[in-house]
């Protein structure tokens, strides 16, 4: 089979990329522009939130390193003009005979996520897993999520609930989404 991969990804309307093993941006598709601009040529945190980072560049490393061969994660990105864009990310190593050259992916459930600044009062790490648990994850996908021991997961959730003055995840949800609409 003879085919142009590279053009039928420049047509298609799944926002696609290609990163070198130094973690630079060194292709997107027009689809993947229009999420987060054209970033050719940039690191590739430098289009993920903040908070986001340190477990993009743990997966990242997974594949690099060989020892994931397909990873799927939730991932808030950052769009040219600052706005938040929540995605999940699927993404499997790039290969050139048996040798990892970079990472392809694609990005599905593009979701504008609200402009919300973290809540005053938690850590970056709180703010995380108050995210995920506005989501309805549980300790385990927590856990998961962020590479932790579901121990510490419900360690942050105790001291989130401490900061918040809230008893339970659905206060917790509730007092983050009220301090969201009391923000607009």
């Amino acid at each position: 089979m003879d085919a142009d991969v590279e053009a039928a990804l420049e047509r298609i309307n799944v926002p696609a990329y290609v990163i070198d093993t130094g973690g630079i941006i060194r292709w997107i598709n027009p689809a993947a522009r229009r999420v987060v601009g054209d970033v050719a040529g940039r690191q590739f945190t430098s289009v993920v939130a903040p908070e986001e980072t340190r477990r993009a560049r743990e997966v990242f490393a997974q594949k690099v390193a060989g020892t994931a061969e397909v990873t799927d994660a939730e991932v808030v990105l950052l769009q040219d003009d600052g706005d938040r864009v929540s995605v999940e990310v699927s993404s499997v190593p790039l290969y050139s005979g048996d040798r990892i050259v970079g990472v392809f992916g694609q990005l599905i459930h593009v979701d504008e996520e609200p402009h919300r600044p973290p809540h005053p009062q938690l850590t970056p790490r709180q703010a995380e897993v108050l995210r995920l648990l506005e989501r309805g994850h549980s300790t385990t996908q927590i856990s998961g999520e962020l590479h932790l021991s579901p121990e510490t997961v419900r360690n942050h959730i105790r001291h989130l609930f401490r900061a918040l003055g809230v008893h339970s995840r659905i206060e917790a949800v509730a007092v983050a989404r009220h301090g969201e609409l009391a923000a607009y």
